[in-house]
Order: structure tokens, then sequence, then C-alpha cells
């Protein structure tokens, strides 16, 4: 009766670990689908459309499980939907006229800069993923400064935009 116990256990185990894989891999494959559709967005509706689109909080390129946010090669944001509950610092305008944040420098709660390894991805592969540690949205939200926030692991793809210095992130904690 013991080893039928242990056995059901194992077997348990093991379905939850496989489900749990099989869910991660289809979070993965949807932040990829979500960037090259914005990558998509952007060369046949252009950079104004495309800040609209994904800054938007119920647009196309906001999911249950991840969303989409847009940077250029130089660690600027251009948008982000769910930017006034980030706690990042203030922007800046660019020669262009828009509206950016000035995240080059950023740091997670690590010292990991990780949008500069965005960046050396896109310069270098065109696309890739990243890790870092960052609040959840759920610690986002508390009304606590950032550096007191709990942060979790998060995996992020960067994919450039074809022909563009921009590129588009979306990730999902783990």
């Amino acid at each position: 009766m013991r080893k039928v116990i242990v056995l059901a256990l194992v077997v348990m185990a093991n379905v939850v670990l496989a489900a749990s894989v099989m869910s991660q891999s289809a979070i993965k494959d949807e932040c990829v689908a979500l960037c090259k559709d914005a990558a998509k967005f952007i060369n046949e509706k252009g950079v104004d459309a495309a800040i609209a689109e994904i800054g938007n909080k119920e647009g196309k390129f906001v999911t249950k499980n991840t969303y989409v946010f847009l940077m250029d090669l130089e660690g600027n944001e251009h948008a982000h939907p769910y930017h006034a509950m980030t706690g990042l610092p203030s922007s800046a305008v660019t020669a262009s006229g828009r509206n950016v944040l000035k995240l080059f420098n950023y740091k997670d709660t690590n010292g990991k800069l990780f949008v500069q390894e965005y960046i050396k991805v896109a310069k270098t592969n065109g696309e890739g993923w990243t890790e870092y540690m960052y609040p959840t949205p759920e610690e986002l939200k508390k009304p606590t400064q950032m550096k007191e926030k709990k942060s979790s692991k998060k995996i992020s793809y960067v994919y450039r935009v074809p022909g563009m210095d921009l590129l588009v992130i979306a990730g999902y904690f783990e």
C-alpha cells in the first residue's frame, strides 16, 4: 500500500511539472508572436499608430499572460501599456517631439543593466531572451517606493523591428 501511495505521488508530481513546462512554453510562444505582430504593425501602420496601440492597456498587444512595450536602441521607452504603475523615472521629449522614458542605465534589483541587455540582444542577434529581477504587476501596485518592492525573475523576449532602430519586448514572471 505504501508503494502505491508513493508511486501515485510521484506520478502526480510529474503531471504537475509537465503542465508547468507546457504552460511556460505556451507563454514563451505568446511573447514571440506578440512581438512579431507588433513589429509588423509598426511597419504597416507607422510608429505613431503603434505607440498608441502598444500603450493601450486594452489594446491588441496585451493579453492575460503578457504585454508588449516599445523601446529604441538608445534605451528610450516609447510605449508601455502599464507605464503609470511602473514608478520609473520622469520622461523626456525626443527630437521628433515624442515623450519617452530614458531608461538606458536602468538597473534591476541586483544591479543588472537589463535595458542595455535588451539593446545588446537587438543589435547582435535581432532577437532573443533576457532574464532579470523585477517587481510583478501586483507588487508594482503597492504604495511603496520602487526600491522597497519585492522582485521576481522576469524572462523577456526582445525583437528588433526590421529596418528600424526600435525593439519590442514581451515577458513573463517565472
